[in-house]
Parts: structure tokens; sequence; C-alpha cells
């Protein structure tokens, strides 16, 4: 599929809002980028009419220096450059975001992939045993490009993490930042479940018990590790990092990063002060000290064991660096290697099939890419620049592998685990998902795509949008074994399929879209901790129109949509 181009013309923009904008739990603690952020952030404005009961705001400018007439900030849709700051997009002076090269192809500047001679001993064992299973054919790309399906206001405050359940293709699971946990069945759309009684504030990240899939971890800003049946929604606190309650931000520790070990039995937390918890996932319970894998008082907000080689555990955080770990002597200084940013890193993430390769997001609007983890990682690879910097507001943009690694009526067995193989395997290990913060015009309107891009080349495969969804997606997950891509947007969640694999009776122009109702308290009375909610807008298009609920349905309601 040949990349698509992004536009270059942008509309202006009025958004409607009932709240006021939060503050993101991942803004980064360096004075530096606090005051980059501040001079990329969004001022806001009320007018002084108020049109059926809603204020309708505006995107003014900042001033960001002391000359007169130098401005930077969104007006509308469209980026106002200071002429004595950098370009917004790629950091570099000289030009403007608009005219920005990387804006019209996102491979400006990328070298791609290199194709090296094996030295390393211990690469050249990897290229043996491993390599000459996998095709050296890659296979065309399958972009999942329509909404299938949607649920509207599924959860009361912003999504923050989804979770495709291992063994029923249909289960979506979801957190939000209230804590609660939602378990949507996308084949029959209307269902609707939501645990709000687990976390009492965000839920950062979840993992299935490879033991039960009906079981699943979840690690909360409240510093507890939950573990809760999903068919009863009975939870137990596995760990709890603040017993006594609230004492001050000072000792107030919230758990970000997360995953499990299969073979060590263990589940891996992090925390904000830059510590690593280990629970037992078998007495459900902690075991062996913190260890300090980040700088004191940084925020560790990824964890990812290697799926090749669980001992080999990748971390990254606030404090600039990805950090490669050895688990069989896991203390602090004993780190493998350090993977250095420029700014802070939301995300980092092996290669699903290999291991070899690794995938950072990082704040200064770079996605990094080392080739092998047998090789000098001083350097990346490749860095693919890629609009992703802004989190005051939204949860954190992370860029994703495509997990889908295996072929029908093929059992390849890695550490005596087999795989049932599925057609849409990319054996280059090429493809990955993440949201866009800057909006494109797409005929008339100003929307923000999900972007797929080819991280060998730097090549923007696909970009997909709906002209209803006019808010931003920084959650995107690709389902591990269908071609289906789920995204979390504000309150809302949509489920995404290829256009061309849609059934005869799919193809008519109507959408299984399911809106609920509003949040639990009335609008125009809500408390003040309400008022730290999402700064996006709530709204989906239905028939050309918006969809505002006035009252707390009581029961679902079925709508259908034309595109």
């Amino acid at each position: 599929m040949a990349p698509q181009v992004r536009r270059t013309a942008f509309p202006k923009v009025l958004i409607e809002r009932d709240t006021d904008s939060e503050q993101s739990s991942s803004d980064d603690d360096d004075e530096e980028e606090e005051q980059e952020n501040e001079n990329e952030e969004k001022t806001e404005e009320f007018n002084d009419t108020k049109k059926k009961g809603k204020s309708p705001i505006t995107i003014s400018l900042k001033k960001v220096c002391k000359k007169t007439g130098h401005e930077a900030g969104f007006k509308g849709a469209t980026y106002i450059d200071c002429p004595m700051k950098p370009c917004f997009l790629c950091k570099m002076p000289g030009h403007t975001t608009m005219t920005c090269p990387h804006r019209v192809a996102t491979e400006h500047g990328v070298v791609p992939a290199p194709h090296v001679n094996t030295q390393n001993p211990v690469e050249f064992v990897f290229e043996r045993q491993l390599k000459p299973r996998i095709t050296p054919i890659k296979p065309a790309y399958v972009i999942p490009n329509q909404v299938d399906c949607a649920v509207i206001r599924y959860h009361s405050r912003r999504v923050t993490c989804l979770e495709f359940h291992p063994t029923n293709n249909h289960i979506l699971l979801s957190g939000d930042k209230k804590g609660q946990l939602g378990v949507w069945d996308f084949a029959k759309v209307h269902e609707k479940t939501v645990y709000g009684n687990i976390h009492s504030c965000i839920l950062n990240n979840m993992r299935f018990s490879p033991a039960n899939d009906g079981m699943i971890y979840a690690a909360s800003s409240d510093g507890t590790v939950s573990c809760t049946d999903l068919e009863t929604g009975i939870s137990s606190t596995l760990m709890n990092l603040n017993p006594d309650g609230w004492q001050g931000p000072g000792s107030w520790r919230m758990l970000y990063g997360m995953d499990i070990n299969l073979e060590r039995g263990v589940v891996l937390v992090a925390d904000n002060f830059g510590f690593l918890y280990l629970v037992d996932s078998r007495s459900n319970s902690q075991t062996g000290k913190a260890i300090m894998i980040h700088k004191k008082g940084s925020k560790v907000v990824g964890l990812h064991c290697n799926p090749f080689q669980p001992d080999l555990l990748l971390s990254c955080g606030n404090d600039h660096f990805a950090r490669l770990w050895d688990m069989r002597r896991l203390e602090a200084g004993s780190v493998l290697a350090n993977l250095e940013h420029r700014r802070v890193v939301n995300s980092a993430y092996f290669s699903p099939f290999s291991g070899t390769k690794i995938l950072t997001t990082s704040q200064d609007n770079r996605l990094r890419i080392w080739d092998s983890i047998f090789r000098d990682l001083d350097s990346p690879s490749r860095e693919i620049v890629h609009s992703h910097d802004f989190n005051r507001h939204l949860t954190p943009f992370r860029a994703e592998w495509d997990p889908k690694v295996i072929k029908p009526n093929t059992v390849i067995v890695l550490r005596h685990i087999s795989f049932i193989l599925n057609d849409s395997l990319d054996p280059s290990e090429s493809l990955a998902v993440i949201g866009r913060y800057i909006s494109e015009n797409y005929n008339g309107t100003a929307l923000h795509p999900i972007d797929f891009i080819d991280i060998n080349t730097g090549q923007l495969v696909a970009e997909v949008m709906d002209p209803n969804i006019t808010t931003i997606t920084p959650v995107n997950k690709l389902h591990p074994r269908d071609d289906v891509l789920a995204s979390g947007s504000s309150r809302s969640l949509f489920i995404w399929r290829p256009k061309e694999k849609f059934d005869v009776s799919e193809q008519s122009d109507t959408r299984k879209i399911i809106v609920f109702g509003g949040d639990e308290k009335k609008r125009g009375k809500r408390s003040k901790d309400d008022y730290d909610d999402d700064s996006d807008d709530d709204k989906f298009n239905v028939k050309g129109k918006n969809v505002k609920v006035k009252k707390p349905a009581k029961q679902m309601t079925n709508r259908k949509a034309k595109r």
C-alpha cells in the first residue's frame, strides 16, 4: 500500500465545552520541559454569550517571548509559530510548522533499516535458529480503516488503556481516569459492563493472568495492584503502597508501568519514585524489596518483558531514558543498557516476534527504533518525526507494534510455547500504530488521524480517520489475532475493521453506534473535583448532527449512523 501524503490546508475550528481542562498526571517534572509544555499549551477563552447551556470557547495564542507580536499556539487547527522559536513538530529552527518537511513526508531524513552482517556471536545464534523460520517475503499490510461499531460516552472519564481478551476475540477491556474497568463485547455492541469499585483513580495498565484468562491484573495511581474476576467483578488488592491514605504529594505513590513475567510467575509494577516492585502471582503478595531502576523521584511509566527471552526487562520513564535489565540479577545499578532520549519516554516495547527490536515514543515528537538488542545501543538505528508532543490534557501517545506474529497451519515452538499462526503475519516487524496530535484538514473538517507507520523506512503506510470523530485518539490497540483496531477517544470506544473485509450485510451505509447517557451528576451542577476532566470534546456526529445526551439514560439506546 502506497503511503498517503498529509494535507496542508487547515480549517478554523470552534470547540464547545462544558468543563474545564485537566492537568495530566504525565507532566514532566523537569523545569525546562515544563516551560516548553506551557509554550505549547492551548489557552482557552470563554465567550460571554452562552448557547444551549454551554459556553463555546476558542483557542487563542500565547506570548512566548518579549518581542511584540511574537506569539505561538493553535489558532483553530493551525499552529502559529513564533519567529524566535523552532518548529513545533520537528523542534528544529529555520522553518515553520506549516512548512515542515516532516508534515509532507514522514520518511523525510529517515535512513532505511540497515542490512548488516552478523558479527556478534549471540546474534549469530539468533540468526541461525530463528531467522530460517521467517519468510523473507513481506506481506501487504492489512489496515483497519473503517469504524465498524462504537460506544459513545462509555466511560465517565477519558480512556487511559485498552486490552484485548487473550482467547475471546470479541472482548475488549478498557480503563479510565476515574479507575473504572470496562468490559465490552463488541460483537454484541449494546452490552455495557463497567466496574467502578476497583480503583479510586487513574487505571494506568492492565494485564491478563497467564493462568486464568478470566482474571485481570491492574495498576492504578491510587498505589494499588488489583486482581479482578471479570465474570463477577469481585476484586482483591495484591499490593497497596499507600496503606495510611493521603499524607501529601511527597509520599503518595502511584503505579504506572506494569507487565507479567510468565516464567518467574511475578507481576512487575513501577511507581512515580523510580522503584520497581514484584508481586508473586501464585501467593498474590509482594515479594522481595523495591528496586530503584530509574532516577530517584522520576516516574517509571512503562515495563515490558522480552517475548523471546523473558529475563530481559525493558523500562522507560520521565528521566529521559529507556533501560534494559536482566531479571536474573535485578538490582540498582545493574542496568545492561541505557537508551537515552531528549525528553520524557512515554513507552518502550520489544518487537512482538523476535524480541530483538525496540520501539520507543518520546515527548520530543520522535519515534526511535533500535534494530537489534545485540548490537550497539548507544544511539538508535532510526528516528521518525511524528506529532504526539502533547500530554497535559490527554492520555500520553504510545506507538505500539502490530502484535500479529503467526501464520495459519504452521506451528512455531518458542521456549516450549506453541502458537497457532495467523494470516496477518508481519515477519519484518515493521508496522506500528499511533494517534496523531496535530490536526489535518479533511474535506473541511479538522481531524486527528490514527497513523500506521512502517518503522523500517519511516513511511506513512496509512492514516485512518472518520469524519464523525472530532476528538484526539491517543489510545490505540491492534488485535493480536484479527485485523481489528480498538481506539479510545475521550470517553468513547471505537472498533475499526478493513473496509474490504466487511460482510455483505455490513456494506450498507449503517454502522452500529451505541450512545450512552451522560454522567451520573447533572450537567451544570458538577462538583469542583469534576472540573479537571478532559479537554477533549465528547461529541460524535450521528447523521451529520452532534449527539448530546441531556439526561442520564436509564436504558441503552441503539443508534444507527450513516457514514
